[in-house]
């Protein structure tokens, strides 16, 4: 089979590889789509543990495809099955997974980042994530296209869970990428009044465009936030980019009681991040932060989607065949368009 399979810094490769046969309690999925992250861009141009020129791995942590070969004692599925796949498996065993943490766990395992993923024409999943309910099957109303947007919109749905937020707050999303997108259509659910901030005016009148009901800020954050709320600040602040100078933004902007919720991770070369703890004191603020979704989450969002109370095809914006993965990550890396799809 083709397969892109990172080396290391900046050296992802082509490459023809041995198509794998599932094992006792495995899956093999032919991929369909696989949905371009900035975790795969992150990894690829500045590294990932455990990734090298011994031990190359294939990304792509966001997929969907159909059931071609079960391996002996899977139940519950079927070849010809359509599917999308959570990627994050625990141990099982451990306090976190008890608590349905498993994306959380000490031995966390992934397809697309410690596990070969996606980026691929077949991908086996492994006995821990069929027993675990990583599968998910489809809906027919629900594409392959979709069923693969589905793991970055669980990870939102897990900080808007966090964030606690409740009809007619002031929500602030800083960042007009696709997470910042869905944050913003997760809050406008939750009955919030909505302001999306991103340093390009072209994102911000995308996420209009999918969104009428945005209120978007393009300037001087700062005044414009104290101008909106007549100098209130913000409810909540969703940071959805890895910006240390956002995240310390986010705190001053934060009103009496606000919430903030560092979403977007930063670069280790750019922390420490200063933050101003006595506004975190006065102002009785609560900062969180999440990172990936459980799989309670995963199928709460799948079902979004398969509902339509949530529409997500307007963030896919552009499709590329797996031979043109380097210009996939490319347009990624750039910020054009939202979110880009492998298709096979």
């Amino acid at each position: 089979m083709l397969a892109a399979r990172m080396y290391g810094i900046n050296d992802i490769r082509l490459e023809e590889v041995p198509t794998p046969v599932p094992g006792t309690g495995e899956i093999l999925v032919k991929v369909a789509a696989a949905a371009v992250c900035g975790t795969d861009v992150r990894m690829i141009f500045n590294g990932a543990k455990g990734i090298d020129e011994e031990h190359p791995l294939i990304l792509g942590h966001e997929l969907a495809g159909t059931i071609v070969q079960i391996g002996d004692g899977v139940k519950g599925y079927s070849v010809g099955d359509r599917v999308a796949v959570a990627p994050n498996m625990g141990c099982g065993i451990c306090d976190p997974c008890v608590r349905g943490n498993g994306h959380l766990c000490p031995e966390y395992q992934a397809l697309g980042i410690n596990l070969d993923g996606g980026f691929a024409e077949y991908c086996v999943i492994p006995e821990v994530a069929v027993r675990g309910g990583n599968v998910c099957v489809l809906d027919d109303n629900v594409s392959f296209d979709e069923g693969a947007v589905n793991e970055p919109l669980s990870c939102v749905c897990n900080g808007f869970e966090h964030g606690n937020i409740h009809p007619g707050d002031r929500v602030l999303v800083i960042g007009a990428g696709p997470i910042g997108i869905m944050h913003c259509a997760l809050a406008l659910m939750a009955g919030a009044v909505v302001y999306l901030n991103d340093m390009s005016a072209d994102r911000l009148q995308m996420a209009k465009d999918m969104y009428p009901q945005i209120r978007t800020l393009l300037g001087d954050l700062k005044e414009l936030v104290m101008k909106e709320t007549k100098n209130a600040g913000m409810d909540v602040i969703i940071t959805a980019c890895p910006s240390p100078e956002m995240q310390a933004l986010a705190v001053e902007l934060a009103a009496l009681g606000g919430r903030v919720i560092f979403f977007g991770g930063i670069p280790a070369n750019k922390e420490p991040v200063g933050i101003d703890t006595n506004l975190v004191h006065y102002k009785q603020l609560i900062l969180t932060g999440t990172t990936r979704a459980s799989l309670a989450q995963y199928r709460k969002t799948l079902n979004y989607i398969s509902s339509g109370v949530l529409e997500v095809k307007p963030l896919i914006t552009a499709h590329f065949p797996l031979k043109d993965i380097d210009k996939a990550i490319d347009t990624a890396r750039k910020g054009q368009g939202l979110k880009k799809i492998i298709t096979f």
